[in-house]
């Protein structure tokens, strides 16, 4: 399956035998887009619930309805194939008709974390020049603040609460602008920008089926990550990657129901590992999706009483918590059959408490934006192994290079870099063919960055990282975003970011500083001072003041010698931002 002139061992796929039962070794090449697939799902189960918010209920009928009017509407406002569409929402209804409502059109969707600091909204916007953004209502000003050289002339303001049941109305409370500046109508404002209630979206006809829809090929989304190296950028995911990709996720999975399913959405759809697995794959099978617009434990407990869930993707925070909630109240959790765990290892205690409570199973699986996301996970079956990522998804191949020659085979055994090849793998970033060449082979194969040792069975464990990303909480943390906010502080002269150990088996961000004379630490000021340029996953958790930072001889910092520099110096994290 590799190219001649890069022989591998891992060319007869030895990974096959430990596929569950009815596992197939390939997928067929999809050939339709987004829409074709959740156009089937609203005639297979149209009567079926699709979405739950907080009690209130949409079939799959009502769901298509939304997703065609919302389409129009936009259609209307001047959205046509492949401008960029922005969506600023946490988990709610109305994102999951956005999303689809913005591919009818043949738009490309732009994700993006709702709790960003202006900052960092607008250094996304002045990469994809979306001038059309679906906002949460409490983030609407952060985006009609942007300067006039972001041109988003129209502006869609969604308020949670009107997808709620009558009567509920619940304070989200989280760290964001209150203000509200939407009106019923479309009014100008500053810079050209205009501001439109979602609900004058739903007021129009269905689209017409003579308007064209996207192709396979067609860009879908584009995904920020920080990739395998640098700063954040836009990782281009098509149609078809994002359909191979629930494909074979539903491959993966033997004893799923199609239109029975229950899956909950705890995991932020704005993140590639909660779109494909809600966004994609739920609504591929006609699953009802119990969204969660924040991960609470009470929430999800009482969620649980009325709609039980079958199918959790989560990252292993999340499955203590809940175990350990569900053993302290008694809760019942035996729904849940199939548990994904991504993002972060998964830690072997973990995996015992969950399974030994809900009596269902927890598998590990390996992917990253670029691989739409998931490219390997442990079989869904006796065959798993606990400790590794588990072992290549269907139509997906693999390689172990060394890292410092990736045209240099390495076998079983030997540790070297992974690299993905598959349905779906990415077609590059956004407007950086420099950065794509670093991550994309000429013959297809990503550089995932991750220093792997592979079984002779197949089976992959994850022991390094080449790439300095730091991963906290499932998500990726640029060092140098972080160094970037730090090193602006009038004490600071330098700053090095890197990840240290954290108590979840992931990571936390520490930097080290170099102080400007006469300055000294004030730790708990620099981590208040961060919060002016970064979402609270990124501020650091622990700051050291440090002498010099060490550097190569060409005075690049090395970041991995600033870590064991932090590792080897006393003191406790501080506590969470």
């Amino acid at each position: 399956m590799t190219d001649a002139h890069t022989p591998s061992v891992f060319s007869s796929r030895p990974w096959l035998p430990a596929y569950a039962e009815g596992v197939p070794h390939d997928i067929p090449r999809p050939k339709g887009n987004l829409l074709r697939m959740i156009r089937s799902s609203v005639e297979h189960y149209a009567k079926h619930t699709a979405l739950v918010f907080f009690g209130a209920r949409t079939t799959y009928q009502e769901l298509g309805d939304q997703i065609d009017r919302v389409a129009e509407g936009l259609r209307k406002l001047g959205v046509k194939p492949g401008d960029r569409v922005a969506l600023i929402l946490p988990n709610c209804p109305q994102h999951i008709v956005a999303f689809y409502a913005v591919l009818r059109l043949g738009a490309i969707v732009v994700e993006h974390n709702p709790l960003y600091t202006p900052r960092e909204l607008r250094h996304q916007f002045e990469d994809h020049g979306a001038r059309v953004a679906i906002a949460w209502d409490k983030v609407c000003d952060t985006v009609l603040d942007f300067p006039s050289d972001i041109r988003v002339t129209t502006l869609v303001s969604v308020d949670l609460t009107r997808a709620m049941p009558l009567g509920t109305r619940m304070a989200l409370r989280l760290p964001l602008p209150a203000a509200r500046r939407a009106r019923d109508s479309l009014t100008a404002e500053p810079h050209g920008k205009g501001i439109l209630r979602w609900e004058r979206l739903l007021k129009h006809r269905r689209i017409g089926k003579n308007v064209r829809g996207p192709k396979a090929d067609d860009i879908a989304v584009l995904q920020y990550t920080s990739g395998t190296t640098g700063s954040p950028k836009g990782a281009v995911l098509t149609h078809r990657n994002l359909r191979a990709n629930a494909e074979q996720g539903r491959a993966w999975v033997p004893g799923l129901q199609p239109g029975e399913e229950s899956f909950y959405a705890v995991l932020p759809m704005f993140h590639a590992y909660g779109l494909t697995l809600c966004v994609t794959f739920a609504m591929s099978i006609g699953a009802t999706l119990v969204l969660f617009p924040k991960f609470d434990v009470d929430l999800v407990l009482k969620a649980a009483k009325k709609h039980p869930p079958t199918f959790l993707p989560a990252v292993p925070p999340i499955y203590d918590r809940l175990a350990q909630a569900a053993e302290e109240r008694g809760a019942d959790l035996s729904t849940v059959r199939f548990a994904i765990s991504g993002a972060m290892a998964l830690p072997p205690e973990t995996v015992e408490r969950w399974e030994r409570v809900t009596g269902g199973l927890l598998v590990e699986g390996y992917g990253m934006t670029e691989s739409s996301p998931v490219a390997l996970g442990n079989p869904i079956g006796p065959s798993r192994r606990v400790g590794t990522v588990g072992v290549p998804f269907p139509s997906t191949e693999i390689r172990v290079v060394d890292p410092e020659d990736p045209e240099k085979d390495l076998g079983f055994g030997e540790r070297g870099e992974l690299l993905l090849r598959g349905p779906q793998v990415f077609s590059g970033y956004w407007n950086r063919p420099d950065a794509t060449a670093e991550a994309l082979l000429p013959d297809g194969w990503l550089r995932t960055g991750d220093i792997v040792e592979v079984a002779d069975d197949g089976f992959v464990r994850i022991v390094d990282r080449m790439k300095e990303l730091i991963i906290t909480g499932g998500f990726n943390v640029s060092p140098s975003e972080v160094e970037e906010a730090l090193g602006s502080h009038p004490d600071v002269l330098e700053a090095a970011a890197v990840g240290l150990p954290g108590r979840d088996g992931g990571e936390e961000v520490a930097v080290a500083v170099v102080l400007r004379d006469g300055a000294t630490l004030d730790e708990q000021g620099l981590r208040e001072y961060s919060r002016r340029f970064l979402t609270p996953y990124k501020i650091p958790r622990r700051v050291v003041a440090v002498e010099e930072l060490p550097k190569s001889l060409i005075g690049k910092v090395l970041r991995r010698k600033v870590r064991d520099l932090l590792l080897e110096t006393p003191g406790q994290g501080a506590a969470a931002p």
